[in-house]
């Protein structure tokens, strides 16, 4: 262990995750569809989900192209930044990573959306999660691989140079930037108008097959919650490793490791961010094998005790490395002119595990059913639509405290055992278990579509039953999965802006808020994350008007739709169209936005003042982030509340009002929120990334 070598770790750990997947994909797919019914909807989504990725990601790779050319022409007119084709190439491979994670996910949870219904049927909830929890692995586990191979592959081509690796974050985050944001419109567009019309205006159940809309929701869910969350955590998993390879790079060029016992020392820091992703990986893949080995009636404990399993056996595995490759020598070493013990990255990383778990399970406590704030959130429903949004904003809000607080102190804990590097290994402890995350918070999707395709191919209600049971669960997951994304953004974004600052040597000029620079810098920053989710939700609210009056117009002028007469069918096809235009249109600024401002204020205020502007985007973002996501996750799992049977079941007053507050929470959990995160972690790579060019 004493010389372990990186890339036979990594390669071999990103194998096993690949050889998972495949193995997965034959599973799901040897399921069965279901009837002719449920396998004509499950390609209605499917061919929905491709055409717009197709459409998205030509524009997402022709921005791209400009920002690679823009790296070529530096490297050639200042070959002495260090910037060059070279972190180009880094960028394009870390793009590419993000898009093939994506459209994986998408490929299989498109297929396994019938095959959970058709399971549902024949298997109970038994065999619905199986299936799920195998079409969400396949996006957890492809995401993971994919990530650590492409990383790995760049660090070895590359000599490990933190600038040209940085460049794979940096497409890995431009991506996820659109993929999150426009995935998160498209479907919230289409859900809206799926909702507003169909069961506040004309009275018809969810997923009812006369809406027009439910085929491009169906869409939506794929797009945005399973490709979105894909590039998002994929992002998120690199983001956490690269800070700590830029950290431990960057100090140890301003004053080097010194290995006071043993030549070993150097080897076990630079090799620690790629064991964890490694045993992370193989953690994930136990844990899902336990969900599919041990899931009985209860889903919600069956998906969170193999996520318990995942950390407990990625705890045990990092402590099992960090002793044979450094504590069994006694080692210590010097970062930044402070000497460490063997044993300080390892609990800067159970420090990230541990508060991830504590900020998932405050998700999960602000957000599901079984807990005080979303009851006191459904009964606030029976006095109307005005305060049910009342109460889910206040819930969303107050969720923020905990999270933050336990944060504050893993931060302060992390940095005592081995300084900035401690809290970049930290983000890298709570996404160490990045593939279990995901395939938990994937399993939602698709139980949700299963749902969809149940209710639209008139299965016996019972199977909707479950089908909901497995979707109200999967709200939760991804409330959990999102307060993982968002702590870990938090983190990594540190990491990353502590890395930006030794880059720039601000570390001896100092960033004090009697700068000018600086103070101006904070301003901006803070006001960045919420301009950014104002256009967000205009671009949601303008896709759902059309959505709306094109629903509205099917029902109007298709004889016998609305009544549901026998082979009267909606045009779906128009409403999958719309929901990926406004999509598209509504993507484009707020990421040329994300892009661009880094660039501006590191030019105008120096990387003075966009050291400020991160420090005040990573504040505001975090507490948005937050707040965002629990909000819109607490008032969806109230109408479901509802919908149960509570407070007068579907059909009253406060099922109605719970439906409003779910409309409005729809856009703040799975388009703002999510997209938020990936906000300020592009911001922080590109100012590393960028760091030569900017003035002091």
């Amino acid at each position: 262990m004493e010389n372990v070598n990186i890339y036979l770790v990594s390669y071999g750990s990103a194998l096993c995750a690949l050889l998972f997947v495949a193995y997965l994909v034959q599973y799901t797919l040897s399921k069965s569809q279901g009837n002719e019914r449920m396998a004509q909807l499950s390609k209605m989504v499917q061919e929905g989900a491709l055409a717009f990725l197709k459409r998205e990601y030509v524009y997402v790779f022709s921005i791209a192209a400009v920002i690679l050319v823009g790296f070529v022409v530096i490297g050639v007119v200042k070959p002495d930044l260090g910037l060059s084709w070279k972190t180009g190439a880094a960028f394009i491979t870390g793009a590419i990573a993000s898009t093939c994670a994506g459209f994986l996910g998408m490929f299989i949870a498109t297929r396994a959306n019938a095959r959970t219904a058709a399971a549902a049927e024949s298997g109970g909830v038994k065999g619905a999660l199986d299936v799920a929890i195998s079409g969400g692995a396949v996006m957890g586990m492809g995401v993971v691989g994919i990530a650590l191979a492409g990383l790995v592959t760049i660090y070895y081509f590359f000599d490990g140079h933190p600038e040209i690796v940085s460049g794979y974050g940096m497409g890995a985050s431009l991506v996820a930037l659109f993929a999150r944001s426009g995935g998160g419109i498209f479907t919230k567009g289409a859900d809206m108008g799926a909702d507003l019309v169909g069961k506040v205006e004309a009275g018809i159940p969810e997923d009812d097959p006369r809406n027009p809309a439910v085929i491009a929701d169906n869409v939506g869910d794929n797009v945005g919650d399973v490709a979105g969350l894909g590039a998002d955590l994929l992002e998120s998993f690199v983001a956490s490793i690269i800070a700590c390879i830029s950290i431990s790079a960057v100090t140890a060029g301003a004053v080097g490791i010194n290995v006071l016992s043993g030549p070993e020392g150097g080897n076990y820091i630079t090799a620690f961010p790629f064991v964890v992703a490694g045993i992370g990986i193989l953690a994930s893949i136990v844990g899902v094998f336990y969900v599919k080995i041990f899931a009985k009636s209860n889903p919600q404990s069956a998906l969170m005790m193999g996520t318990y399993v995942s950390a407990v056996l990625t705890i045990a595995g990092i402590a099992g490395y960090a002793w044979l490759a450094a504590g069994q020598h006694g080692l210590t070493f010097e970062l930044a002119g402070e000497i460490y013990q063997w044993w300080g990255p390892l609990v800067a990383c159970v420090i990230g595990i541990v508060s991830g778990a504590a900020v998932g399970f405050a998700s999960e406590y602000f957000t599901s059913g079984s807990y005080r704030p979303v009851k006191r959130l459904a009964k606030s429903c029976e006095t109307g639509p005005a305060t049910c949004v009342v109460e889910g904003t206040a819930v969303g809000m107050e969720s923020t405290a905990g999270p933050i607080i336990v944060m504050a102190i893993a931060i302060i804990i992390a940095y005592s055992t081995c300084g900035v590097f401690g809290v970049a290994v930290a983000a890298l402890g709570m996404l160490a278990t990045t593939g279990m995350v995901v395939a938990v918070d994937s399993y939602g999707p698709i139980a949700d579509n299963a749902g969809g395709i149940a209710e639209m191919a008139h299965l016996d209600p019972k199977v909707r039953k479950v089908t909901d049971n497995l979707d109200a669960v999967g709200n939760t997951t991804a409330a959990i999965g999102k307060g993982f994304a968002i702590g870990s953004a938090a983190f990594a974004a540190i990491g990353l802006l502590s890395a930006f600052i030794l880059a720039t040597n601000l570390h001896e000029t100092g960033v004090g808020v009697d700068n000018p620079k600086v103070l101006a810098g904070v301003l901006v920053g803070a006001m960045l994350p919420f301009w950014f989710s104002s256009m967000l939700f205009r671009a949601v609210g303008s896709c759902a008007e059309t959505m709306i009056e094109e629903v509205r117009r099917q029902f109007r002028e298709i004889p016998g739709l609305r009544d549901g007469k026998e082979g009267v069918f909606p045009d779906s096809t128009k409403c999958v169209d719309i929901a990926t235009q406004g999509a598209i249109k509504g993507m484009m600024l707020p990421g040329i936005v994300a892009i661009a401002f880094p660039i501006v204020i590191g030019f105008s205020l120096g990387a003075t003042g966009l050291a400020g502007m991160l420090v005040g985007a990573i504040a505001t973002g975090v507490m948005l982030g937050i707040q965002t996501a629990n909000s819109g996750g607490a008032m969806d799992n109230a109408k479901k509340y509802i919908e149960e049977g509570h407070h007068g079941g579907k059909g009253s007053d406060a099922h109605k009002a719970a439906v409003v507050g779910d409309t409005v929470g729809d856009p703040l959990k799975d388009t703002v929120g999510p997209s938020i995160n990936i906000l300020i972690k592009l911001m922080c790579v590109i100012s590393l990334v960028l760091a030569p060019i900017f003035p002091g």
